[in-house]
């Protein structure tokens, strides 16, 4: 077979290490290294026994090594466009966890980085990966509902996540809706062009200390003449509640939650099914393997991947927008930048 791509994961948090173990079942990569810098004995033993050969606490052991062909960004986003700069101006391709920044100056660096060094880079928005999404999405290109008109989409998270979470996020609009954001372009065909948002701190107040909301509701107007609506909520309290519904000129469309199995108990009191998956690396599993398959096959084949760096773009500038509508109580346009 053709030489493996040798990859340096940097970042061995909750998804790193999910990546990692993804990574190695592919007979395409080969870890060279894992890089964490708060690794600690324990971290490093575990990453030995799932098959990362070395760690280190410092990035520049993989931008420096000449033997290591790509790099999977899964650390805080405060790094990710620096190490996309430094990883593309040392030629290696790069996967990047989303978002690429929270600064669109720096995203443009980094993309122009990018396209000067020639490198691959894709974005890691899974959902689009999830086959649920991606049936939906192709009968929508494939014109099975005709013109689309109408979008919803819900997506509410388990639980609150840590306060100290919320208060390095960015706010929800860039973390949290920033994928439904994605997943309305992906799935619309269409670029957003305005956008009205509304939030609180329904779930818990102390969110608004952060300048933050747990609770949002955007409205979403498209280049296409179509108009979307997306609801968050930091809380469900019954596991990953992700659904949507398309309506077009001949029918509609509607994905909706895939519990952990499709079995349904009826008895005299009524029926029941089973729970949704709580976590969201459960509940996008195959998402999570599938868009690395596609890294591998962009960076064989040497083009762009299903998710590029002008759709991480997109998101954030689309983000941008519903948090300076939150603010201002008013439609806004959804900025037009050029890298």
């Amino acid at each position: 077979m053709a030489k493996k791509i040798r990859v340096g994961i940097l970042g061995l948090g909750r998804i790193g290490k999910m990546h990692a173990r993804n990574i190695l079942t592919m007979k395409e990569f080969e870890v060279v290294v894992g890089v964490d810098p708060f690794l600690t004995e324990g971290l490093e033993q575990e990453m030995k026994e799932i098959g990362v050969p070395k760690c280190s606490k410092d990035p520049e052991d993989v931008f420096a090594d000449p033997d290591i062909d790509a790099v999977v960004i899964c650390s805080i986003t405060e790094t990710h466009s620096d190490f996309i700069i430094r990883a593309a101006k040392a030629g290696k391709d790069i996967f990047c966890e989303k978002p690429i920044d929270h600064n669109v100056e720096r995203i443009l660096e980094a993309l122009r980085t990018v396209r000067d060094a020639g490198v691959i880079l894709q974005v890691g928005f899974m959902r689009r990966f999830d086959r649920n999404h991606g049936k939906l999405q192709r009968m929508v290109a494939e014109g099975r509902i005709g013109d689309v008109e109408m979008l919803k989409i819900t997506s509410r998270d388990p639980d609150l996540p840590p306060m100290n979470y919320i208060r390095d996020s960015g706010g929800i609009y860039v973390d949290m809706m920033i994928h439904d954001f994605d997943m309305a372009r992906f799935v619309v065909g269409s670029e957003v062009t305005e956008v009205f948002a509304a939030g609180a701190a329904l779930c818990n107040p102390e969110i608004e200390e952060f300048g933050d909301v747990d609770s949002a509701v955007v409205t979403l107007k498209f280049e296409n003449g179509a108009i979307g609506v997306i609801d968050n909520s930091r809380r469900s309290g019954f596991g990953h509640d992700q659904r949507i519904e398309i309506l077009g000129s001949k029918g509609c469309l509607m994905d909706s939650n895939e519990p952990e199995s499709n079995v349904v108990y009826y008895h005299n009191d009524g029926y029941c099914g089973d729970k949704l998956p709580w976590h969201f690396i459960e509940r996008y599993e195959g998402a999570y393997f599938t868009e690395l398959r596609e890294f591998v096959q962009a960076v064989l084949e040497r083009r762009q991947p299903a998710v590029s760096g002008i759709d991480g773009l997109q998101s954030v500038l689309i983000a941008e927008a519903a948090a300076k509508s939150a603010k201002s109580g008013k439609l806004e346009k959804v900025e037009k930048v050029t890298v």
